[in-house]
């Protein structure tokens, strides 16, 4: 359970430093105008799922060590018979992340996680969806320091949706590059 009186290292900074860059960035005349993440979506597509259930449990639990919440198994919404997939079987799982644990995550996974990738030449500053929530995709779960290497059955990839309150990619281009996002040049 998460200390009430726990703030996380990148809320502080985001309080004590960002509002008051995008403010002055972009002009901001209401508090509640300034951009801020809203949640954290974090999720493992397993197409190996169709033919071995353990596999998908095997990568819920991978994804639940690393964001520190149950993660929850996704199902298929309709069968598919050139994939070999029937509507209701395995297929993935996901985590949505708000508050604490998403700056928490968050921090990790800009401080400890992307450093460790091979061959980071940084992140793709177009990877906006035109309403401020930037996508990214690794290709590795292992780069968690919570997955030890020698254990893990397999490697899995998986997507981090980033949603943030902004009006404008060119807004949260801001709040993410503020947050030191490792965004290239």
């Amino acid at each position: 359970m998460v200390d009430v009186r726990y703030t996380p290292r990148l809320r502080s900074h985001y309080d004590d430093v960002v509002r008051a860059r995008l403010t002055q960035q972009f002009g901001y005349g209401n508090p509640m105008q300034v951009p801020a993440l809203d949640k954290v979506v974090v999720n493992m597509g397993i197409g190996e799922g169709v033919s071995d259930r353990k596999k998908v449990e095997s990568a819920a639990a991978d994804l639940t060590l690393i964001v520190g919440q149950k993660a929850v198994i996704t199902m298929a919404r309709k069968s598919i018979a050139t994939f070999k997939v029937r509507e209701g079987q395995p297929i993935g799982c996901k985590v949505t992340l708000r508050k604490a644990r998403m700056y928490d995550f968050i921090d990790r996974l800009i401080t400890i996680a992307l450093p460790r990738v091979r061959d980071f030449r940084g992140l793709n500053p177009k990877s906006f969806d035109g309403r401020g929530n930037y996508t990214l995709g690794l290709k590795e779960h292992i780069i968690f320091p919570e997955i030890d290497y020698d254990k893990a059955a397999e490697i899995w990839g998986m997507d981090i949706v980033v949603c943030t309150t902004a009006e404008t990619d060119d807004e949260a281009r801001a709040l993410l590059a503020a947050f030191n996002f490792p965004f290239r040049q």
